[in-house]
């Protein structure tokens, strides 16, 4: 084996808008073999993602590599000229970004996107690159791979977009890649086809690879060595059996107490619950495309959902990327106006457009997206963000909204200090913490919560899960989860339903999903939630009859 990536004494610095320079980095060193992935873990903002870009010879807006050097195949990436490095990024070095929906051009379709990195660096003819495309959306388990680059990006699933991500990654045949979050998106059956695909071309190309995540069971299944961060710091470096077994570092110990698969969900206190329903639907319909003679739109995603949910309870959402589960929370928000069916809210029916909806019915009602990084807008500060909602809903300004402001980022352990910042200077994890802050300035009964930790770490989404329970004890608040993350889910709701293909398929307490009594799809949901041991992956042994009914897309 030979040593591709060699980081020494890395040193990264912010200039903060007031001029003044803060060390992000500090000190880093590690080293990683030609065929050896290596992960980093770590807290949001303790510097996995500024480390991996240096690799590319990359900061963010307003930091600079301060110190230390970077070498990538013999290559210090800090010394090169930008032409150089130009020449090396999607070649010897390809990174697949944590939010692929920020990486798309939606005015493109997705083959010329992914091929483009071929045509820049001359790799091959624009016939062989579309073959070799398709073969890496196959590898990627993406349905209709002969077809799906045909299409735009809006046209596609966040899951099946961030597969795609990876696949223009792959195309050039990178010596490295580096990997920022690329399953946060994926439903879990996915995500287990989609690491071994990972796995499998990395392995059979000799490429190496920095894997950046806060899922630790994730990280356990692809990584040869884990390097734990905090604060631009290095806590610990060690073997992933090492690490997960025998922790020495108190921080690593900490994340490793974070990630707690089987956490009780307390029993909502009857005092808190309320007889009535605060949300119902019955026969909702709902989908995209130009409407059809019998009102039904063109390409239903949302066939027939029926439930109900509780003032003071919890109902979570689960099911594959695609099945219709995001699109059901928009529904109900009426930014997808329903094509049939019922919404009442607290017992009274809603407009199917938000935009006929009242304020107060606006205020009741929340959604936090999935992507922090399109909800927010980058050219606002967090104070604006936060502070617009505080005077829309409860016409509040001056010295009151900026307590306000104040109290919601304590609310989301966020630093005041943040308050100025735009969202583009901010860590995946802060958007998102951001972005729950804006549902709450609101003071809303409902949220809809769309995949909301799933850009935190451990600590963070686990604290961030505690919150919202001492939110729902002290208002009455109630949420609906939109997951893939059943840890999540079990951690907080008191029922889950299932979606498949659009249909809701079962509703039942966390801990009936997945039985024997259970419905197949949603067995094969929790068979397929990784386990924290390296060796689950490779030993796992769904049913091949559920795997074939359901898994193979």
């Amino acid at each position: 084996m030979a040593t591709i990536v060699e980081i020494r004494d890395l040193e990264v610095e912010a200039t903060t808008d007031a001029g003044r320079r803060v060390e992000i980095i500090r000190k880093v060193g590690f080293t990683i073999e030609d065929d050896e992935i290596v992960a980093l873990i770590g807290e949001s903002g303790s510097g996995k993602s500024t480390i991996a870009l240096t690799l590319m010879g990359y900061t963010r807006p307003g930091c600079r590599i301060s110190g230390g050097s970077v070498t990538v195949g013999g290559k210090d990436m800090v010394r090169l000229s930008e032409r150089e490095r130009q020449a090396i990024r999607g070649t010897d070095v390809a990174y697949v970004p944590q939010s692929a929906a920020a990486a798309f051009n939606p005015a493109s379709t997705i083959m010329d996107q992914v091929i483009e990195v071929t045509r820049i660096h001359g790799l091959m003819s624009d016939a062989e690159a579309r073959i070799r495309a398709v073969e890496l959306f196959r590898a990627l388990s993406l349905p209709e791979p002969d077809t799906i680059g045909d299409r735009y990006p809006h046209q596609v699933s966040g899951g099946q977009l961030q597969r795609l991500s990876a696949a223009m990654a792959l195309i050039g045949g990178p010596k490295l890649m580096i990997f920022d979050e690329p399953t946060t998106a994926l439903d879990v059956t996915t995500q287990i086809e989609v690491l071994r695909a990972f796995k499998a071309v990395m392995k059979r190309g000799g490429m190496a690879g920095v894997y950046v995540s806060h899922d630790l069971a994730v990280v356990a299944q692809i990584a040869d060595r884990i390097v734990v961060l905090k604060a631009g710091e290095i806590q610990e470096i060690g073997t992933t059996a090492a690490i997960l077994e025998r922790p020495q570092h108190p921080y690593t110990r900490e994340l490793l107490a974070a990630f707690a698969p089987n956490r009780a969900v307390p029993a909502t206190t009857e005092a808190a619950v309320h007889p009535h329903p605060l949300l119902e639907l019955s026969g909702v319909i709902a989908g995209y495309g130009r409407v059809m003679s019998d009102g039904m739109p063109a390409v239903p995603v949302v066939r027939d959902v029926t439930l109900s949910l509780a003032a003071g309870r919890n109902l979570g959402i689960i099911g594959e990327s695609g099945c219709g589960k995001s699109t059901l929370a928009r529904v109900i928000a009426g930014i997808v106006p329903r094509a049939r069916g019922h919404i009442l809210f607290d017992g009274k029916e809603l407009a199917a457009d938000a935009g006929a909806r009242s304020r107060d019915e606006l205020r009741k009602l929340q959604i936090v997206f999935q992507s922090a990084d399109t909800a927010l807008n980058p050219m606002k500060s967090v104070d604006e963000i936060l502070g617009r909602p505080i005077t829309f809903y409860h016409g509040i300004g001056g010295a009151e909204r900026q307590a306000r402001v104040d109290r919601l980022l304590d609310m989301v352990h966020l630093p005041r200090s943040l308050r100025h910042r735009r969202a583009t200077e901010l860590s995946g994890g802060q958007k998102q913490r951001v972005n729950l802050a804006r549902a709450l300035a609101a003071e809303p009964r409902l949220i809809l919560c769309d995949e909301i930790t799933s850009a935190l770490d451990t600590v963070v989404a686990a604290a961030i899960i505690d919150l919202l329970k001492e939110l729902q004890r002290e208002l009455g608040v109630s949420y609906l989860f939109i997951s893939h993350d059943l840890n999540t889910v079990r951690a907080i709701c008191d029922e889950v339903a299932v979606m498949y293909k659009g249909e809701k398929i079962e509703q039942a307490a966390p801990d009936q999903l997945g039985g024997p009594d259970s419905h197949p799809y949603s067995r094969l949901l929790y068979a397929s939630v990784p386990k924290l041991d390296p060796t689950w992956l490779d030993s796992l042994d769904r049913d091949p009859e559920l795997v074939k009914a359901f898994g193979g897309r």
